[in-house]
């Protein structure tokens, strides 16, 4: 255990880290080494003589649980890390279906359909479902049936509405196709655990401690699962802070964290206060706002280092003004100061913001990165890709079907795929079955029906090869896929080399993927596909690329910056206009609370006087909870008084560099 020594930890951290059996609740400030805790606990329950079989960390994102997984292997041996179960609550729900989804009528071999594989059932389904004169929003469907699911509300019985009816609809045609959305999998797994004994008895004696990061974040069906699993045994940490629950548009309750010891009984309940991250002034700040939210439970975060750089509020005349401030102000400080684009960072409210700062680091020529931008599993060929190993783990997959008969052009049309359709539908059976049906294939012209006899064979083939074991499973999909041509196809649709190049690469990598999960693990396909689907959360932040880093409030959370720009703090942006009418304010005061401690050095806050919407100029009103931050260490001011004060020689020089970069650029 060469980097477990507790003796680093404060004293707080200590007993946390060393809690014995029995609930314990541990409140972690924003940059308070919650990670440490989690990480060093596992570590002493493994000192204490704890089978590492008999751990489960839970969080929510693959990159949270990487990096748990990857820290806790530099504290204990390699092989006994290897033995923990640390996961993501989805990534969970997965492992307990695979075992017992036949006790809920599916084949183990269920798909797990993405966003895009649901939103393209969804469309299909409103085509079939609405009359000629009715429209309805695909996207709002969507989650509405999400939301639903989280509630535990089962789709309705009788069609008295049409999205009652998509929704209905919908669930037969997930469960006839052996599918699951990634809502099932969290309700699949309770339902699994509470309604069937085989499953609830294995499941609530198969962990001795469980560890939950990130509880303020939790669901109602992400609670129960919780509770199902510590059943017998309630050694439950839970890691979490109240002041950082921003997801409630999503489902997550604040009211798990605050109502905790109405599940858990007499738990100990200790804070972690101390952080590691910000300056005193920009703590108190943050401690200042927060305070005003009335339910939340008591924390005052202190750093040892005292004072720091004044928070700044600065007004800006107008959304351009504040870009080209922010964008001028961090290319001169960057210079003037050595330091790296890495360092700075601008959190706006909504992603529309972020097109007028764009432009203004453009035109300064200044390296930026958008986190949350297009995922890699967004991309054609990937999801191409993960479509073919889809179908040949479950060939009742429609979705995954209908993208493979295309990809490449194989002599089964649209106009055949659709016939097919029809008539798995009349069956109410899967696309593939009826497809490669006898009375099917002799509805098809000649070549038609040897084109499908063709794709049919080489797919069995290649199935059959994956059934004798999961060896060599990375190479044997590697040829069946190489083998479709394609890649030849690819390459045409491209417009330039350099496009044909960069996809041919992201397939190639993806293959390469495979084949370094199956040295690591014994799963074969069916593991590497579960592994990619669950690796699309959009939570997930990419933290590739350099520069400037330009990210929403939300998914700024879990992130830190030396240097952190806040733009849009204006009523009706921070807090959203909705809030007010949803009674959200807290949640929007937590935003703002999550935001100022992203900051570890300086921290600028800006607003405008008019603000261009929908293109014309719009007055803005200062957000109220900038009046809640002031004291201690807080300045205002303008940019435009910053922008005419006298230049410096450094700014001088920096200037012409400017101009030649352009003139020569």
């Amino acid at each position: 255990m060469s980097d477990f020594r507790l003796f680093d930890l404060n004293p707080e951290q200590y007993k946390a880290a060393t809690h014995g059996d029995g609930p314990v609740l541990i409140l972690a400030g924003a940059g308070s080494g919650k990670t440490r805790v989690i990480t060093s606990r596992i570590a002493w329950l493994l000192a204490q003589g704890t089978a590492a079989e008999r751990i489960l960390a839970v969080t929510f994102t693959n990159k949270a649980a990487r990096e748990m997984q990857a820290r806790i292997g530099r504290m204990i041996e390699k092989e006994v890390a290897k033995k923990l179960t640390i996961c993501t609550f989805h990534s969970l729900s997965v492992r307990i279906l695979r075992q017992h989804a036949s006790l809920l009528g599916y084949k183990e071999n269920f798909s797990i359909y993405d966003e895009s594989d649901t939103i393209g059932l969804v469309k299909k389904i409103i085509a079939r479902t609405a009359a000629k004169d009715e429209k309805l929003d695909h996207q709002l469907v969507r989650n509405l049936i999400s939301k639903a699911k989280s509630l535990g509300h089962a789709p309705p019985e009788n069609d008295e509405t049409l999205a009652g009816a998509v929704y209905a609809r919908y669930s037969r045609e997930l469960k006839s196709l052996n599918a699951m959305d990634f809502d099932d999998l969290l309700v699949n797994a309770v339902r699994l655990i509470t309604d069937h004994d085989e499953a609830r008895s294995y499941w609530n004696s198969r962990y001795q401690y469980l560890l939950v990061d990130e509880f303020q974040d939790t669901n109602r069906l992400q609670l129960e699962l919780v509770c199902q699993l510590s059943a017998l045994e309630p050694n439950v940490c839970v890691v979490g802070d109240d002041d950082q629950s921003i997801y409630g548009w999503r489902g997550a309750e604040v009211a798990n964290i605050l109502e905790f010891e109405r599940h858990f009984p007499n738990p100990a309940v200790i804070k972690l206060e101390q952080n590691y991250r910000s300056t005193d002034i920009i703590l108190g700040a943050a401690n200042r706002l927060i305070r005003n939210n009335p339910r939340r439970r008591g924390k005052n975060l202190w750093s040892a280092t005292k004072g720091g750089e004044a928070i700044r509020i600065l007004r800006a005349d107008d959304d351009r003004q504040e870009a080209e401030f922010v964008a001028n102000e961090i290319l001169q400080f960057k210079h003037e100061n050595s330091g790296k684009w890495e360092d700075f960072a601008v959190l706006f409210r909504m992603n529309a913001q972020s097109r007028i700062l764009e432009e203004s680091f453009r035109e300064l020529k200044i390296p930026y990165r958008i986190i949350g931008g297009k995922s890699f599993f967004d991309r054609r060929e990937v999801k191409d890709l993960l479509g073919y190993a889809s179908v040949l783990l479950n060939p009742d997959d429609d979705v995954s079907l209908l993208r493979v008969l295309g990809s490449p052009p194989r002599g089964i049309g649209a106009t055949t795929t659709e016939l097919a359709l029809d008539q798995s539908s009349e069956e109410n059976s899967s696309l593939y079955r009826a497809l490669t049906s006898a009375k099917f294939l002799e509805r098809c012209a000649t070549k038609t029906a040897a084109a499908i006899r063709r794709f049919r064979e080489e797919l069995e083939i290649c199935r059959g090869q994956l059934e004798m074991g999961p060896t060599r499973q990375a190479q044997t999909f590697t040829d069946f896929f190489m083998a479709t041509g394609y890649l030849e196809d690819l390459r045409k649709s491209c417009k330039t080399e350099a496009e044909a190049d960069g996809r041919e690469e992201n397939v190639r990598d993806l293959l390469k993927t495979f084949a370094e999960y199956e040295k690591r693990h014994t799963e074969g396909l069916r593991g590497f596909a579960d592994s990619m689907s669950l690796d699309r959360d959009r939570e997930e932040k990419d933290d590739s690329g350099t520069g400037v880093t330009l990210i929403t409030f939300h998914a700024a959370k879990g992130l830190e910056f030396p240097e952190v720009y806040l733009v849009g703090a204006e009523d009706g942006i921070l807090p959203h206009e909705r809030s007010k009418v949803e009674g959200t304010m807290d949640e929007e005061r937590r935003l703002l609370y999550v935001g100022l401690t992203r900051a570890m050095r300086r921290l600028t806050i800006l607003h405008c006087t008019h603000r261009t919407r929908y293109g014309s100029a719009v007055a803005c009103t200062i957000s109220p909870f900038l009046k809640e931050i002031e004291g201690d260490g807080v300045e205002h001011g303008s940019t435009q008084e910053i922008l005419n004060r006298p230049a410096s020689d450094e700014s001088v020089a920096l200037g012409f560099d400017r101009m030649r970069a352009v003139i020569n650029g």
